[in-house]
């Protein structure tokens, strides 16, 4: 007597609950449907593409094994893949039991397209129906281009998040990855291009996301028997802007879902903008197949800014807030704040809070009070840019001439002076020292602080020469 395909089906089902635990069978197996037995050929129905992905990925060879035992060695799988909650009009994919195919080929699952214009797709975050265009960017206005300072320190990863603006998913730049330490500006920048994309094509779809937001929501859909949806709506997205993907890392379930995103979106063309506190190399606990796909595009990394940056910065930030400052209280602090810019924004905002709580005009002094409270109670330490800029204020020379070859004696002097201070002072060593003032080594340095000691012995105007200007450098 022949079987019938729900038959043949629920024979396939006792068999695979068998060999998979209860949750993995009814999350996986239960939603599937049995529509059609042709001989040698099960066609089932399965609720999504990423449905049919998971089950390729981790049940084919469970999945083989029983379509042979029900319907021998010619039998054949056939998926129809839901859109929309009908059947797709588009033919079922095949998916052949080895050894079946008359050439003796293998054939390889095909990628079927999610229907982006669905108007059941969920929208994680604004409510439920919405349809593509009704995407909330969740991108802040304030994070643009023009906020953002170019220097050597981030000029890179800014032309090409710049380009990928202008024309996202048609550069080599996908996925653009932008990394970099805490407080150099990778969300700035990732939603920058994201405004910038929204400015040069509106029609586009753009979607920011932090990946703990990201791990949150797909832990939630689970729960709620709503994966298919949380997928879907992040197949529609144009641009795609994951922030600290670093946290992915260890998170197995969340990592299998971002890959098969990641894989729809790339291979439709879409734009993935993705940030990390390290390089993709330096991540730990991220599966190999998505860390490939890290470097498919350009690694783009943001370095500390160097003095020029931060100056800027400074610059940029008084001239939004409408706020003037003296020229020796913007550099010293960019000569004091070196770790990154949202220390130094934060130096500035405190230093602005003292002055109009306290009632007090805005001093040097006041900044290096302000400094020593700001920069925790440990012992911190001076920068050589900063030794040089008093050095060379106190005895009124370009700091260009400091760093020049020259040797007039007064520039010579100076840049002992310098020397000796940035030994004394800091922990940097004498080869970088010398880096820092001309390229000189590390032999120069050792030379002039032996000259600075035996001139301090020796001659009392030079001793009073660096008494004063330790008074000066010295913010403790």
């Amino acid at each position: 007597m022949k079987k019938s395909v729900t038959q043949v089906w629920e024979n396939c089902l006792a068999i695979i609950k068998d060999n998979v635990n209860e949750q993995s069978f009814k999350t996986w197996f239960s939603p599937i449907t049995a529509v059609k037995l042709d001989g040698s050929v099960l066609t089932i129905q399965v609720p999504s593409q990423f449905f049919y992905e998971w089950l390729e990925e981790h049940y084919i060879s469970l999945l083989k094994k029983t379509i042979r035992k029900e319907l021998g060695a010619e039998g054949r799988l056939e998926y129809n893949i839901v859109m929309d909650n009908v059947l797709s009009s588009k033919q079922p994919y095949t998916v052949r039991i080895p050894g079946s195919s008359s050439n003796g080929t293998k054939n390889e699952p095909v990628a079927m397209p999610v229907d982006l214009n669905s108007s059941t797709i969920k929208n994680p975050f604004i409510i439920p129906g919405l349809r593509k265009m009704n995407v909330d960017s969740q991108l802040n206005i304030n994070y643009t281009f023009e906020n953002f300072i170019e220097g050597e320190c981030n000029r890179l990863a800014r032309s090409a998040g710049f380009a990928v603006s202008n024309k996202p998913g048609g550069t080599s730049f996908n996925p653009l990855l932008i990394y970099g330490g805490v407080g150099l500006g990778k969300t700035h920048l990732a939603h920058a291009i994201g405004i910038q994309v929204k400015n040069n094509h509106p029609e586009k779809t753009v979607l920011y996301v932090s990946s703990e937001k990201f791990t949150q929501q797909f832990i939630d859909s689970i729960k709620n028997n709503s994966s298919n949806d949380f997928v879907h709506f992040y197949q529609m997205m144009d641009v795609l802007i994951i922030d600290d993907v670093q946290y992915f890392a260890g998170k197995e379930r969340t990592q299998d879902v971002f890959f098969h995103i990641f894989n729809h979106l790339h291979q439709t063309g879409k734009q993935l903008i993705l940030t990390s506190d390290k390089a993709p190399v330096e991540i730990q606990g991220m599966e190999q197949r998505l860390l490939s796909r890290f470097k498919w595009g350009l690694s783009a990394d943001l370095q500390v800014p160097e003095l020029e940056t931060r100056i800027g910065i400074l610059h940029k930030k008084l001239y939004a807030d409408g706020i003037e400052l003296p020229k020796d209280v913007v550099e010293y602090l960019a000569y004091s704040i070196t770790s990154n810019v949202r220390e130094l924004e934060g130096a500035l905002i405190s230093l602005l809070a003292q002055s109009s709580l306290n009632k007090k005009a805005i001093t040097i002094d006041l900044a290096k009070l302000m400094i020593d409270k700001f920069v925790k109670n440990t012992a911190r330490e001076v920068s050589i840019d900063y030794i040089q800029k008093v050095v060379c204020d106190y005895f009124e020379l370009p700091i260009e001439l400091l760093k020049s070859k020259t040797r007039k004696r007064e520039v010579v002097q100076a840049r002992q002076i310098a020397m000796y201070f940035a030994k004394t002072m800091t922990k940097s060593s004498l080869a970088n020292i010398g880096m820092h003032c001309g390229g000189k080594d590390h032999a120069t340095v050792l030379h002039a602080c032996r000259t600075v000691n035996n001139l301090m012995d020796t001659d009392k105007r030079f001793k009073a020469y660096i008494t004063e200007l330790d008074k000066k450098i010295s913010i403790q």
